[in-house]
C-alpha cells in the first residue's frame, strides 16, 4: 500500500496514512474514465432543441394552385419543406441524451481518477477541515498554505459540511464535496485534491 503524508490545515505534517491499492493504486483505465465523463456530461444536457415538421407549422391548409394547367410544379401546401416558412425535415426534437454505465464500470472510473491523482502527486490528505462558521477567508488561507492560490482545488470531506461548502463556493475554481458525491468530472476538472483522513476511510469503505 502507498503511504501518503497527512497534514493539518496549518500545513504541518502530522503523520502518514496507507492508501488502499485497490482504490488509490490501480492501473488507470482511460477508456472507462472517458466513458464515465461523457455519461455525466450527457446527463446534464437539456435536450430541448426542437423544430416543426410540415404538420406543425401554422397555415398551408389550402392548395396554393390547381394541380394541372398552370405550368408550375405541383404543390399541395405552402408549408412544404421546399418552401420558405415551411416545415423542417428530420430536424431535432426534445430528447434525453443520458445513458447508463454498469455500476462496476462507474466505480472503476472513479478509482482510476483517484489513482491518477495519487500517481501525479496531486492528492493531499488532511487531518480534517472544520469551521465554526462560513468564511471564505478560511479556505483562502488553506489554499495559500498549500500553494494553491492559482490552481483549481477540490475539497472532500466525509459528510456534507455546510460551513466548508459555503466557505468555498465564492472562490473561482474551488469546490467542496462530500465523499458520497465524488464524481469523475470534478476529479478531472480540479488540479489538486484535498481530502480528509476520514473521507479516505469512507471512500475505501465503499469502493474497496
Amino acid at each position: 500500500m502507498a503511504k501518503v503524508a497527512v497534514y493539518n490545515i496549518a500545513g504541518q505534517q502530522t503523520g502518514e496514512i496507507e492508501l488502499n491499492d485497490t482504490v488509490f493504486g490501480i492501473e488507470v483505465n482511460e477508456a472507462v474514465v472517458h466513458q464515465a465523463l461523457v455519461m455525466q456530461l450527457a446527463s446534464q444536457r437539456q435536450g430541448n432543441a426542437a423544430t416543426k415538421t410540415r404538420a406543425m407549422v401554422r397555415g398551408g391548409g389550402r392548395k396554393p394552385w390547381k394541380q394541372k394547367g398552370t405550368g408550375r410544379a405541383r404543390a399541395g401546401t405552402i408549408r412544404s419543406p421546399l418552401w420558405v416558412g415551411g416545415g423542417t425535415v428530420f430536424g431535432p426534437h426534445p430528447r434525453s441524451y443520458s445513458f447508463r454505465m454498469p455500476r462496476k464500470a462507474r466505480r472503476l472510473a472513479i478509482k482510476s481518477a483517484l489513482s491518477a491523482k495519487v500517481q501525479s502527486g496531486e492528492l493531499v490528505v488532511l487531518e480534517g477541515i472544520q469551521y465554526d462558521q462560513p468564511k471564505t477567508k478560511q479556505v483562502v488561507e488553506l489554499l495559500k498554505t498549500f500553494g494553491l492560490e492559482e490552481r483549481k482545488a477540490l475539497l472532500i470531506t466525509r459528510e456534507a459540511d455546510e460551513n466548508v461548502e459555503k466557505s468555498s463556493r465564492n472562490i473561482p475554481g474551488v469546490k467542496a464535496l462530500a465523499a458520497s458525491g465524488l464524481n469523475v468530472f470534478d476529479l478531472l476538472h480540479h488540479d489538486k485534491l484535498l481530502i480528509t483522513r476520514d473521507a479516505v476511510a469512507r471512500i475505501e469503505e465503499v469502493l474497496a
